[in-house]
Formats: C-alpha cells, sequence, structure tokens
C-alpha cells in the first residue's frame, strides 16, 4: 500500500522522506547489482539462472556503480538499498557495499540468506548496514522448496537466518503470500515474529516479469490468490488492515490528487526515489519497465535522469477513453492495485485497466464497508 521505501521506515525517518518527496528531493535508491539468483522461485519477476552468462556480462561493472553511487551522492542520496536477484553472487559485494558505506550512505540489502556465511556476519558486525532484509517462503523443507524449487534451499535458508541472528545483525522479514504457501502463512509470522520484533510484513500482490516472458507469467498468475482470497489475508492482519482503514484516502500525495486530468502518474514514483537496474537503467519505480519510461544511466548522467527525464515521464498522459473513463475518475482507486506500471507489465500498456486489480479494490471497500457496520 505504500511505497516500498516509506512502508520500511521509522516515524521520525518517514516524515523526513515525506518532506523531500514533496520537494522532488532525492532521498533514497535501489540499487539492483544482479538479476541472478541461487534460487528459481515461482512469483520472482526478475531472476536468472545463477550461472546465467548472458545475465552476468549484463551486469554492471564495481566502476560503473561506483559512477553512479558519486552520483547520487552529490544530488543529496541518503539511502541505499542492495537488491538483486541475490546480491550476494556477486563476488565484488563486499567491494560494493562498502563503496556506499563510505560515501555516508545508510545501506539496506535484501537476500534470501542462504548464501550467508560467517564471514559475511563478521563483515556485517564490523561495517553495520540499517537493516538485512530476508524473505522467508515457508517455514517447512516441503513448503519452501517448492516455492524456491531448489533441493537444500531451506537448511542453507535457516543456516543463514541462525547466522545473522545469533551474530547480532539486524534482520527484518517479510513473505510473499502465494497458492504455493498460504495455508502455511501463519507458522510463517510465527516464525518471523518469534525472531525480530522489529519488523515484519507480508504481501499477496505478485507483478509480473520485467522481462515479459510469457511462460514464467503464467506461473506467477498461478500462484496469485483470489480477489477475496487476496482480502481475507489482509483483514486477519489487525495492524495491516487498521493501516489500509486508516489511510486508504490519504495514499496519494496532497498535490497530486487530482482526477480531472489526463496525466499517468498520480502516484510517488520519481518523488525521492529511484531505482537502477542490474544492466543500468534508470527507473522511477522498480517496476516501471516501459521502454520510454526508462534512462540508460551509462550513455547518460543520474543528474539528467533526475532533473530533466523524470518530469518527463510524469508528465506522461493519456487519450484512452477506457482509461479516463474507469481508473482515473474512480472513486476507490487508493484501494486498487493499479499504476502506469503495473498496467504495463500486465497489458504491456501504461494506460490500461486490468480486472484483477479492479477486483481486489472492490473486494477492499466491501471488507472496508463491512467492517464499518459491525464497528
Amino acid at each position: 500500500m505504500k511505497d516500498q521505501f516509506s512502508s520500511n521506515l521509522p516515524l521520525p525517518e518517514f516524515a523526513l522522506w515525506k518532506k523531500l518527496a514533496s520537494e522532488r528531493r532525492l532521498y533514497a535508491f535501489d540499487l539492483e547489482i544482479t538479476a541472478r539468483c541461487n534460487n528459481n522461485c515461482r512469483h520472482c519477476y526478475i531472476n536468472y539462472p545463477a550461472d546465467s552468462v548472458s545475465a552476468r556480462q549484463k551486469e554492471l561493472s564495481l566502476d560503473q556503480i561506483k559512477h553512479i553511487v558519486d552520483q547520487a551522492a552529490e544530488l543529496g542520496a541518503l539511502w541505499c538499498l542492495i537488491t538483486g536477484g541475490e546480491p550476494l553472487l556477486r563476488p565484488d559485494f563486499f567491494d560494493i557495499y562498502l563503496y556506499i558505506k563510505s560515501k555516508g550512505l545508510l545501506v539496506s540489502v535484501f537476500t534470501n540468506a542462504t548464501l550467508i556465511t560467517e564471514e559475511h556476519v563478521a563483515f556485517f558486525k564490523k561495517y553495520p548496514p540499517r537493516d538485512i532484509e530476508v524473505t522467508v517462503y515457508g517455514v517447512t523443507p516441503e513448503t519452501y522448496e517448492n516455492v524456491s524449487r531448489v533441493k537444500g534451499a531451506f537448511s542453507r535458508f535457516i543456516r543463514g537466518v541462525d547466522l545473522l541472528l545469533k551474530g547480532g545483525v539486524k534482520v527484518r522479514f517479510k513473505a510473499m503470500a502465494l497458492r504455493s504457501n498460504v495455508t502455511e502463512l501463519p507458522a510463517i509470522a510465527a516464525f518471523c515474529r518469534e525472531r525480530t520484533r522489529d519488523y515484519f510484513r507480508f504481501d499477496p500482490s505478485l507483478h509480473l516479469r520485467s522481462d515479459g516472458d510469457i511462460r514464467r507469467n503464467e506461473e506467477i498468475r498461478s500462484e496469485r490468490l483470489s480477489s477475496a482470497e487476496f482480502v481475507a489475508l489482509e483483514k486477519a492482519d489487525k495492524e495491516r488492515f487498521g493501516a489500509m482503514e486508516k489511510n486508504c484516502d490519504k495514499l496519494i500525495m496532497p498535490e497530486l490528487e487530482h482526477t480531472v486530468c489526463h496525466h499517468l502518474f498520480h502516484c510517488g514514483a520519481g518523488n525521492g526515489s529511484f531505482n537502477v537496474s542490474y544492466d543500468g537503467f534508470f527507473r522511477l519505480c522498480s517496476s516501471l519497465c516501459q521502454k520510454d519510461c526508462v534512462y540508460d544511466l551509462k550513455q547518460g548522467s543520474l543528474e539528467e535522469a533526475w532533473n530533466t527525464f523524470v518530469p518527463r515521464v510524469r508528465a506522461m498522459t493519456s487519450d484512452s477513453k477506457e482509461f479516463l473513463e474507469k481508473c482515473r475518475v474512480c472513486p476507490i482507486i487508493n484501494l486498487c492495485l493499479w499504476c502506469p506500471a503495473h498496467a504495463h507489465l500486465e497489458t504491456r500498456r501504461l494506460d490500461q485497466p486490468v480486472p484483477f486489480f479492479c477486483d481486489v479494490a472492490h473486494a477492499r471497500q466491501a471488507s472496508l464497508e463491512e467492517n464499518k457496520k459491525v464497528g
């Protein structure tokens, strides 16, 4: 429901993010250092095999990454999220991490924890990250490996998590709600909350592949919960449902909350943060992969991308009657999964309504209205 950065922030940092975002000042960025992964998760929107030569050859070099980080720091960035794929697959991971830290940035890392060793723990203790965020696909070998599709992955996951926690490294947990693990979600929640008091979140929103792979997209769709299951899961989580009740009419920034226009972007994409793909393309958010919405940092500067390219993308409009008469004026758009980026992943168009997203929005509306009556 919230921006991927702001959803992780404690209140003082969230207030700062909101202030900087409203001023279009750079606050944070994601850095995908690889699209390769040692797991092969059923729902993943990005991953390529760990040994993929073609994917490895497209990865930014250490020097290219340093250049981007330098530019981001000069523009005022305060926080960098290192992600992938599985970022620990990079043999120069420590060098990348240390360089970002040396620029004075807060650093977070997304990992599946299966590659964590004692060397990683010693490194993170010496150079503490803001946090390490670990995804939990299941808490039994059967469920975890049904999702990851890698034999032995569960034992490596447990070992990695135990090493991090015993080493005193700050860990946050998250889970994806899938058809393949939905029956185990209560156990996943218990597993996570027993191991950290600080943070746990789950997400039932499965996004399609950034490369448009038809076969993999069908796998992702098969893992999606129905709109009714989606909303029932949210309602069962009191904290999440309470946040939706409180904030569903406040998710769009006030200065962007106008519906009588043709603009596509009314979200926070490109306001305060950006994403760099593993092959060096600047994106307003990690899901926005449409060809007219990406900028090649290997051929241009981050300053131009941030100050010239972002405003141009955010100024994009649509003349689609279906979009303007449906999504743009929808009174429950803040309960919807729709955005131009996700619409493109689903339909290859930025301005196309998506029936599944509509179903979720209406199911959420019904759930909120029912709760008001009960209350």
